[in-house]
Formats: structure tokens, C-alpha cells, sequence
């Protein structure tokens, strides 16, 4: 049986026609949309346990590091069984953790529950982003940017539902479950019939070691999503507190940064597949980069609401195909087998989200608030040069 004829057309046609393009979009929709129904109920948990503001960095920190020490294991493991059959079996387990989150009956076990959490996040995200490399490959199609936006539509319906949830008098025991099993089965049973119908895809063992730490080209691939994570987390933590003291807005528009530059993130990575095959992944990055760099000079130097606004929507733009084309081209790595070479990428690109809202509190705490963003300024620029880095082989290259 062909690739043709079990999963639809590989290098034209619709891309919604292909059925392991559709079981990889199912997988960042479902991961985004978990990870977004935990972060819409974080107060809840805030208040159940009367937690300090210190002891809940402590335990969002918990997340964080399952997910960093998953890496390596679940970039050894996508080789040995597949990056599909990771993703899938990573999908059956994801909805129960997310429940036994709000089954914690005290902070030590919620930590020990986000541990759990994180890793089995951060290991679907590494084996999902090795499917949806295959899937790239075997389509000849840029379509990393669209995954990454399914994972940030998700993560949005799972915030919404968390909002829906609070204006329903919804305990989150009784949210996670909803969620975690409409979401669940729906997810999974688009994704078994790609992996049970896959042609050839075993990978290849004999490309590198499996627990590669980062070396040459990854660190400076692993250093182009750092600077964009660092600026996500840094936007998403700092944006409201950012409109309210330095410019002065009140509190619902103040709301508006980080959705301003999620919505232009999630419109310019919908159609980043396009401008990475007409232009290439390195003037796409010096683009992207760019981008992200004028609009946090607008954000620097804004005196107005709207003005400001209009530089988060930039950076949002600029930030949106950074971290797919640095998955895509790990993925590609020459030396380095693709699930390790995601994993160190990844490391570097979450260490980045984990940095950007203590090193922006920092430098504010040193400068002020307005100056501490030229640090992400900087980083653009940083992005900017190293965007060869990102070149594989072939013309658009």
C-alpha cells in the first residue's frame, strides 16, 4: 500500500486530505489544549492551598523542570519506537495527568503531580515536533508553523474553557475531566489510524549518538529559540504590568498585550509555511527577527496604549516561525539523530521561556521596566544574526 493511498496526497493537494498531517495537528491541538485548561485554573489552585506567591513559583518550577528532564528520555525513546507511537502513547496518558492535578490533596503532592505533568508534556512536545518533521519531509511542504499554531489555538480554547468553567461555578476536578476526555478521545482517535497505517517510518539509528548534548550547529539553532521563548514568557508574564505602569492604561486594556500578540502569533504561523517555501528559513528568520525587534523598539519607546499595542503585535508576529523553524531544522540535523537533536533544541527553547519573566523582573528591578525590554531587543537582533544557522541544503536554503 503507498503513502499515497493511505494518508492522501504527499506533495500537493489540500493539506487536510493528508491523515498523518491531520493526526500531527490533532497532536499540538490536544497538547496546547491541556496545557492551557491547567494554566486558565492556576488561581483556583492558588486559593484551594492559600499559597504564597513564592511556594507557587516553587511549584510552577515543578512543571518546568519534569518537562526539561524529559527530554533526553523522550528523544532516545522517539528513535527507538517512532516519534508517532511516542506521540500516541504520550496522548493516552496526557488527559489522566491532567486530572490528577486537581486530585492533589495538598502543595507537596500538586508538585509531585506537575512534575509528572511537565514531563509528559514536554515528551509529546519533542515526539510531535519529530512527527511533524517526518510529516514535512514526506510532504515536501513547510507546514512546522501550522502545528505550532494549533498548539497555540489549543492552548487558547483551553484557557477560554477555563473562563467558561470559573463563570459556571465548575470545580477544576470536574473541568479537567470534561476536557481531558472530550479532548482526549478525540485527539487519539484521530492520531491511531496514522501511526497503525505509517509506511517505513523507523527511524534511523545510525545518524548520531541518542543523548547528543547540543554541539555546532544546535547551539546556534538551540540559541535562535531561546531568544524567542525568552521573549514569549517575558510578553506573556510582563505585558499587562507593562501597559499599567509604564503607559499608563487601565486594567481591561492593559488585558489586551498579551492578546494582541498571541492572535498576530497564531495568524502569521497559519500562513508561515508559505513564506518559508518562497523565501527560504533564513531571510524568513532575518525577517521574523526583524520584525520582533521593531516592535519591541515601539514597546520601548511608546507613550500611548494603542502604540504600544501596535509593538506587541509585531513582536508576536516576529516571534511566531522562530521556534517551528528551529524544531524543522534540528530535525534535519546532519549528525545528530532527530529526537536528541529536537530534545537539545528544546531544552534551549524552554530554558528561554523559564528565564524571560525572573531576567525581565531582574533587569526591571535594576533599570526600570521600559529598559529591561531592550534586553529582548537585543535578542532579536541576536536572532538575526545567527539565521544561518538555520540553512539545511537546497536553493531556498
Amino acid at each position: 500500500m503507498s503513502e499515497e493511498t493511505q494518508s492522501g496526497p504527499v506533495a500537493g493537494g489540500p493539506l487536510w486530505r493528508d491523515g498523518v498531517w491531520r493526526a500531527v495537528t490533532a497532536a499540538f491541538l490536544f497538547n496546547g489544549l491541556l496545557f492551557g485548561v491547567w494554566a486558565s485554573r492556576v488561581p483556583a489552585f492558588k486559593e484551594r492551598f492559600d499559597l504564597e506567591p513564592g511556594a507557587l513559583g516553587l511549584l510552577l518550577l515543578a512543571l518546568a523542570a519534569g518537562a526539561i528532564v524529559s527530554f533526553p528520555l523522550a528523544g532516545a525513546l522517539s528513535e527507538k519506537w517512532g516519534a508517532d507511537r511516542l506521540t500516541l502513547r504520550c496522548g493516552w496518558v496526557y488527559g489522566p495527568v491532567l486530572v490528577g492535578l486537581a486530585l492533589a490533596p495538598g502543595p507537596v503532592s500538586l508538585g509531585a503531580a506537575l512534575f509528572l505533568f511537565g514531563a509528559v508534556h514536554g515528551s509529546m512536545d519533542v515526539a510531535m515536533n519529530g512527527w511533524g518533521a517526518q510529516c514535512e519531509d514526506r510532504l515536501k511542504r513547510s507546514t512546522m508553523s501550522v502545528f505550532h499554531a494549533m498548539f497555540s489555538l489549543g492552548a487558547g480554547i483551553g484557557a477560554a474553557s477555563g473562563y467558561v468553567a470559573v463563570r459556571s461555578g465548575l470545580e477544576p476536578q470536574v473541568h479537567f475531566i470534561i476536557v481531558a476526555f472530550a479532548g482526549g478521545l478525540t485527539a487519539v482517535a484521530i492520531m491511531i489510524p496514522a501511526v497503525q497505517e505509517r509506511v517505513a517510518a523507523t527511524p534511523d539509528n545510525t545518524s548520531g549518538p541518542l543523548l547528543a548534548l547540543p554541539t555546532g550547529p544546535l547551539v546556534l539553532i538551540g540559541l535562535i529559540a531561546f531568544t524567542a521563548s525568552m521573549g514569549e514568557g517575558a510578553i506573556a508574564d510582563w505585558s499587562a504590568v507593562f501597559l499599567r505602569t509604564a503607559v499608563g492604561s487601565g486594567k481591561a486594556q492593559a488585558a489586551l498585550g498579551y492578546a494582541t500578540f498571541s492572535v498576530t502569533m497564531v495568524l502569521v504561523r497559519l500562513s508561515g509555511g508559505r513564506l518559508v517555501e518562497r523565501f527560504g528559513p533564513v531571510v524568513t528568520t532575518r525577517a521574523s527577527a526583524a520584525s520582533a525587534f521593531a516592535g519591541l523598539t515601539t514597546v520601548v519607546l511608546g507613550q500611548t496604549p494603542i502604540v504600544v499595542l501596535g509593538g506587541f503585535a509585531l513582536v508576536g508576529a516576529g516571534y511566531a516561525v522562530l521556534m517551528p523553524l528551529a524544531f524543522s531544522r534540528a530535525a534535519r540535523d546532519a549528525h545528530v539523530a532527530p529526537g536528541p537533536a529536537i530534545a537539545a533544541v528544546a531544552t534551549l527553547g524552554y530554558g528561554g521561556l523559564l528565564l524571560g519573566p525572573p531576567v525581565i523582573g531582574f533587569v526591571a528591578q535594576m533599570t526600570g521596566l521600559r529598559l529591561s525590554f531592550v534586553l529582548l531587543a537585543l535578542l532579536a537582533l541576536l536572532a538575526f544574526a545567527l539565521a544561518p544557522a538555520l540553512r539545511t541544503s537546497g536553493p531556498r536554503d
